[in-house]
């Protein structure tokens, strides 16, 4: 009998998608022959990019679908750039933004 993996946490909460400034090099959008669709993105200076409505206030990713903390998805997550890949789930960072929005932290978490 095999097992499905447990779904992940991710699909529930978004909270980093309303927490962190998303900046990465211009080389990762589409037109520069990346991945991240550059109509979602706004130059920030030289060779930097950011999502829209990351640096805002309140911050809310462009590509966030849904509510945080009950159902989400990034409607960009195949081409998603590389801060929001290399973020983990149940990461220091994932957990300080989790608590940001009264969610738990996942597993176990120090503050440091």
């Amino acid at each position: 009998m095999t097992t499905s993996p447990a779904p992940s946490a991710c699909l529930t909460c978004g909270a980093c998608c309303q927490s962190y400034r998303v900046e990465f090099a211009v080389y990762e959008l589409d037109d520069m022959g990346g991945q991240v669709p550059a109509g979602l993105t706004e130059v920030v200076k030289g060779n930097t990019c950011r999502m829209r409505g990351t640096g805002e206030v309140p911050i809310r990713c462009v590509a966030l679908q849904g509510e945080v903390g009950k159902a989400v998805a990034c409607g960009i997550y195949l081409q998603r750039p590389a801060p929001c890949a290399e973020l983990q789930e149940g990461s220091y960072g994932c957990n300080k933004a989790r608590v940001r929005h009264g969610l738990p932290p996942l597993g176990t978490w120090l503050e440091s």
